[in-house]
């Protein structure tokens, strides 16, 4: 049985937000204090990754991510038929997951989590941002399911529309053959100007797919953060701006506080899973049920 203490504004963190939402904004992290292990302008290297699976794992997903791929997953993964578990078995998974996608990392899956987790927490954001940051990439449990690293992870994309040049390694969309679909090569492609990101169909891979699991548990600025943060190409480029809604810019305020503890928490030394368990397993029991569907 949990013996912690939460205060009032912890129990119930929502009926304040509108008072410090926006002084939250305002303190960005400082990616400076965050990054620990080098520079924060050393990370996200794909000129030069440091790691050889890097640029193969985009050649795959860049040619294979098609409109009519991502409609196939969705209809096979979001049925969530596969497997009940608590979440803590899906972590025991990760523990095995070596990202192949990320240049600035070589720990399992479970010690990035973590390391993005306590950064926020160190800088006294609410539980809820906490847990976000435990939860973001649980979804890359799709590898449990047979899925190939190159449907799971990395950064994502509009499909049924132009490839944006502001995308990793852009030059490898040549072998997809949407790029050669009128239905798809467009600007709009199969949407509507400003239609708004709910509309728009995104790569596959563990964002969406967590982020249908955890939708009705968590408030929405948690879920942009998990449904976008690797929507590098418009966190960071402002690439999609003409899919967008006023909706979507709002609350992707929230996706760009999340990026710097995503990206610059990463450090080849592992958080101690040990001592942290049970303040997480407090965490989890107070925001999610016992078990997900998977």
């Amino acid at each position: 049985m949990s013996t912690t203490s939460y205060s009032n504004a912890e129990i119930a963190p929502l009926a304040s937000l509108d008072d410090w939402e926006d002084d939250l904004l305002k303190r960005y992290p400082d990616p400076d204090s965050i990054a620990q292990a080098k520079a924060k302008e050393e990370f996200r290297n794909y000129d030069q990754p440091g790691r050889d699976t890097v640029t193969e794992f985009y050649r795959l997903n860049h040619k294979y991510q098609t409109y009519d791929f991502v409609m196939e997953k969705e209809r096979e993964f979001l049925k969530f038929d596969k497997k009940e578990m608590p979440v803590w078995d899906a972590f025991q998974f990760l523990n095995t997951l070596v990202d192949d996608s990320d240049p600035d990392i070589e720990l399992d899956q479970l010690q990035h989590l973590l390391q993005t987790s306590e950064a926020i927490r160190a800088d006294g954001h609410p539980d809820w941002f906490v847990l976000t940051g435990l939860l973001h990439d649980m979804g890359k449990v799709l590898c449990l399911f047979g899925e190939p690293q190159w449907a799971v992870v990395g950064d994502t994309f509009p499909v049924g529309c132009k490839h944006s040049d502001r995308i990793v390694y852009p030059e490898f969309f040549e072998a997809n053959p949407d790029s050669k679909d009128e239905r798809y090569n467009t600007q709009y492609g199969v949407y509507e100007p400003n239609c708004g990101l709910r509309n728009v169909h995104m790569s596959w891979g563990h964002d969406e797919y967590l982020y249908q699991m955890v939708k009705d548990y968590l408030p929405e600025s948690a879920l942009y953060m998990i449904r976008y943060h690797s929507f590098y190409a418009q966190h960071r480029e402002q690439a999609y701006n003409h899919l967008m809604d006023a909706h979507d810019h709002e609350y992707f305020k929230w996706v760009k506080l999340f990026n710097p503890y995503d990206l610059y928490s990463k450090a080849p030394t592992p958080p101690n899973w040990k001592e942290l368990r049970p303040y997480y397993e407090d965490l989890a029991a107070k925001y999610l049920p016992t078990t997900l569907k998977f």
